[in-house]
């Protein structure tokens, strides 16, 4: 049976599944689909036409537009129809003909997605991402499997991401760039293929950072990405330089962690 809350409403031309639980003040349009296994938290919106399935929970407050497909198996040859998850966050906003799909049993079974997110219209969240939390997907983004995209990134509309790719925190994607490769925190990223063309600095100073702040990482990027050497091996020498700025660490440890993808740079993808 069915776990309703008094105060849902639910259209009558809906179909809500049983085992489905659904919270308070949910509201369930025409023409919806609800699956059994499916946990529907407080004051979500589902409109008209909105598709929610497999094993899939939805943070509390999340509206989901028409079209949208929210928890559907995952598109990858090596998915034979294990029974895998879809966690979405709070406050998130779903729109038109967005795609996200549920894990693949080969790598932990679970697609996240964080809180505060906007998914534009027909962009795609593939098996198995990580997703953080306020990150803007423009419309027609697509996120190939096993992508990280940590908090406040902003990828730019028909963007594509690789496969296993991280976008590191507030970083931006251009619209139509070819995301192969790593972005690290507070880059921007544009062109297929995509080189990374400096700091994301309007990002970062609406987000409250100090100016002098911005100027010290500035100086950072330079001495990783202008100066004769690996990346990494230059990243490496000027950690103690850095070990008091938190924007500038973010961006020392996201290199120098371990990663299934090279870095993007101003150099890599150029001719």
């Amino acid at each position: 049976m069915s776990s309703i809350a008094k105060s849902a409403r639910i259209h009558k031309l809906a179909v809500v599944e049983d085992g489905a639980v659904v919270g308070e003040n949910v509201v369930v349009g025409p023409f919806c689909y609800v699956g059994p296994k499916v946990v529907l938290h407080d004051d979500i919106q589902l409109l008209n036409n909105a598709v929610v399935t497999g094993r899939t929970t939805i943070g509390k407050g999340t509206k989901i537009f028409p079209m949208a497909v929210v928890g559907g198996d995952p598109q990858s040859v090596h998915h034979h129809g294990e029974e895998t998850t879809l966690d979405v966050g709070e406050n998130c906003t779903i729109r038109e003909g967005v795609t996200i799909n549920t894990g693949t049993a080969d790598y932990g079974g679970k697609t996240i997605i964080g809180n505060n997110n906007l998914f534009l219209a027909n962009s795609h969240v593939a098996h198995d991402c990580r997703v953080g939390n306020n990150v803007i997907m423009s419309n027609n983004v697509m996120l190939a499997g096993h992508v990280t995209i940590e908090d406040r990134a902003i990828l730019g509309g028909g963007c594509a991401v690789h496969q296993f790719t991280r976008i590191g925190r507030q970083a931006f994607i251009g619209g139509l760039t070819a995301a192969s490769y790593d972005v690290i925190p507070y880059g921007m990223l544009n062109g297929n293929p995509g080189v990374l063309s400096g700091l994301n600095i309007v990002g970062m100073t609406r987000a409250g950072i100090d100016r002098a702040v911005i100027h010290r990482v500035r100086r950072a990027y330079k001495s990783i990405f202008e100066t004769e050497g690996s990346v990494r091996d230059n990243a490496a020498a000027i950690r103690d330089e850095y070990a008091d700025c938190r924007e500038a660490m973010e961006i020392l440890d996201f290199i120098a962690a371990d990663s299934d993808r090279a870095l993007s740079s101003p150099n890599r993808g150029k001719a």
